[in-house]
């Protein structure tokens, strides 16, 4: 039902209101309506933010946001955790109306006494509901000034246009015919639901070394080589220091479940496993335990919590990939026969994604027992909940009911809303914007293969665009599954670009083990599986030789890492705008946050230098199009002075992009260039 002032196509909203919005604390989002009235009175909107204990907030007036649209809009910023609502009010406004009418009449003598007395009724109205410490003495003056009739008419409307009672109006407006839109839901999660840098590893890597006693021959590069005992939890813990030391704010562990024998890969997904191959710890399950177990290789659960122990020493948080999938061994295949499909001669299906097979692996059947999978998913994850796991990163979710999904998460989010859930959804754009609609605080995205300007900037516009309000990015550069062609034919300076882009245009990025060490030898010509994949076998780096020799770009992603931190700009999704540049492989864009403002321009082409004219939008700087701005590049230390057109040369592997941020100092000249 229309009101007495229509209030329609409030945004954001999600699923037509039945499920939340999303922000996070602090996080600034835009509320926008289309609102209008009968005739030629003027109209106002708000918006107000109602908290988690039902109180209403100071509330945001909404702006016309293009002359004649009837859209209107805001940016409000929650303050607490917790489920909110926001409900947008419109009113006629009875003085600006006034206004409207006294700037035409006035000047032509038409109705000048009537109009006047009008006014004054008005302003003296109005300035009842002005508190005396906010302006009512203002707004009493104008009336006075009003019933002047010793001045002159134009003089006594200029005394109605003093700033002080426009101001104080503007706070405390006199509304008429007050109509409000139905309450839309909003949730606003921790900071790092939409703020973060993920470091993945594998802990069975980390401090794998030769068996004892084996024999042993030596490699290409005169090491030792021979089979490999696995690394644990204490000495994977070793590892985190260096981690932390390059900015990162989450450690993601895949499984670390035991794992099953039948069927077990081996190196480069062969199906013929040597005695000491490892397997594949996404095929979960074996005689020591399940998805509540760890693989006794790793070491114990009060190894794991020692682990834990020490990432938080480190202000690391650790994320637990969930992986809803069995090996043939895992106790759910002889005690839930039914969470699984049967073939027609009575063997259990296993996993396929043609032309790939998963031979290790049996995927979850859903329909003959959901309300079952739903208790034993959250008794799961519960139990390390328990054991201080606040992050799940969850392996293929697409492959699952999108309502299971919306239980589980109800039921854990509802108790623990603090828990994050990153889905792992490489799929078609409806299941992923589903998965995200339910309760996926995170998504995995297309950026891995979005490579050219255009790609990155309409895929990312569209990112910040409606579906922010639902759907939170994580820019991953790669994973254990994907080596995408541009890093394996770009070399060292694909690698460094492909990390500022990710780290600059999405608050939440992620990288796997070896990206800093540029490693990008595919298993074959024209596929994204890594050589000797570290998800078939145990994959030790010597990162201390890697740094001495300079083969590591470890300097490069803790420079990001800090710059991410010190500026909140970086730490947003919606605030960012593109910038027009004359030449395609060079890309321009800007994030703003209050005073914060930052500028990237990077060469997107890793094989050649490019100079181009960066056409910077001042505006949306916060500058007047004339003005120059001194800027400090956080890579490098380096300041200019840039202005509406500047001019940039890029070089891969030596200046592959600029981060400036724009200094709060006056301009004192220099050229806009650098």
């Amino acid at each position: 039902m229309i009101g007495r002032i229509p209030v329609l196509d409030v945004s954001p909203q999600v699923d037509r209101g039945r499920r939340p919005a999303k922000a996070v604390v602090g996080e600034t989002f835009p509320v926008s309506a289309t609102v209008f009235r009968e005739g030629h009175d003027a109209v106002a909107a708000n918006v107000v933010l109602c908290d988690p204990r039902g109180r209403p907030g100071p509330w945001a007036p909404l702006r016309e946001l293009a002359p004649g649209t009837d859209r209107w809009g805001a940016e409000v910023t929650p303050d607490a955790e917790g489920r909110w609502s926001f409900t947008v009010e419109a009113w006629s406004d009875p003085v600006a109306t006034w206004l409207q009418e006294a700037r035409i009449k006035i000047p032509a003598g038409i109705d000048t006494a009537l109009v006047l007395a009008e006014g004054a009724e008005l302003y003296e109205r109005a300035a009842a509901g002005v508190p005396k410490k906010d302006g009512r003495e203002a707004v009493l003056a104008a009336v006075d000034a009003l019933r002047d009739v010793k001045r002159p008419a134009a003089a006594r409307l200029a005394a109605a246009l003093a700033p002080d009672a426009a101001a104080a109006l503007a706070r405390h407006p006199l509304r008429e015919l007050v109509t409000a839109s139905e309450p839309l839901p909003l949730v606003v999660e921790r900071r790092r639901a939409l703020y973060g840098s993920w470091y993945e590893m594998f802990p069975r890597s980390e401090g794998a070394k030769v068996a004892k006693g084996s024999r042993t021959a030596r490699n290409t590069k005169g090491a030792k080589a021979g089979p490999l005992v696995s690394g644990t939890f204490r000495t994977a813990a070793e590892r985190l220091p260096a981690i932390a030391a390059m900015g990162f704010d989450v450690v993601y562990l895949p499984p670390i479940h035991p794992i099953g024998t039948t069927f077990r890969k081996g190196p480069n997904n062969s199906l013929s496993p040597g005695v000491h191959d490892v397997g594949v710890p996404w095929a979960i399950g074996s005689a020591d335990g399940g998805h509540d177990a760890v693989h006794p290789d790793l070491g114990t659960l009060s190894d794991f919590d020692r682990f834990m122990v020490a990432a938080r020493a480190l202000r690391l948080e650790v994320a637990l990939d969930f992986a809803l999938q069995c090996s043939p061994d895992h106790p759910w295949v002889r005690e839930h026969p039914e969470w699984f499909r049967h073939r027609a001669d009575g063997s259990i299906a296993y996993a396929e994604n043609p032309p790939k097979k998963y031979q290790d692996i049996y995927p979850i059947a859903f329909d003959t027992d959901m309300s079952g999978l739903v208790r034993e998913t959250v008794r799961v994850l519960r139990f390390w909940m328990d054991r201080g796991v606040r992050i799940f990163r969850v392996d293929n979710p697409h492959t699952k009911p999108v309502v299971f999904w919306e239980q589980v998460i109800a039921q854990i989010n509802g108790a623990d809303p603090d828990v994050v859930f990153l889905a792992e959804a490489f799929t078609r754009p409806a299941m992923m914007h589903a998965l995200a609609a339910v309760g996926f605080q995170q998504s995995y995205t297309y950026f891995t293969w979005r490579t050219s300007k255009q790609e990155l900037t309409e895929y990312v516009t569209e990112l910040a665009g409606a579906s922010a309000s639902y759907m939170r990015p994580n820019f991953f550069v790669n994973t254990p599954d994907i080596l995408p062609a541009h890093l394996q034919h770009g070399g060292r300076p694909a690698f460094e670009i492909r990390a500022v882009l990710a780290a600059t245009l999405s608050p939440s990025w992620g990288m796997y083990a070896g990206y800093e060490l540029c490693e990008n030898t595919p298993l074959r010509e024209g596929g994204e599986e890594y050589l000797n994949s570290e998800k078939y076998q145990l994959r030790p780096r010597d990162w201390e030789a890697a740094e001495r020799e300079g083969r590591s770009i470890a300097p490069l992603i803790t420079a990001l890492n800090r710059t991410r931190r010190r500026n909140p700009a970086l730490q947003q999704l919606r605030n960012i705008h593109f910038h027009h540049t004359d030449n395609d492989a060079v890309i321009a864009y800007s994030k703003r946050s209050g005073s914060n403002t930052v500028i990237v321009i990077a060469n997107l082409d890793p094989h050649h230098t490019h100079e181009a004219t960066v056409s910077l939008d001042m505006p949306r700087l916060g500058l007047a199009w004339h003005e120059t701005a001194p800027v400090r590049d956080e890579l490098t230390g380096e300041t200019y002075h840039w202005g509406r057109a500047s001019y940039v040369r890029l070089e891969p592997g030596r200046r592959p992009a600029h981060i400036v941020v724009l200094r709060p100092s006056p301009p004192t000249g220099g050229s806009p260039t650098s």
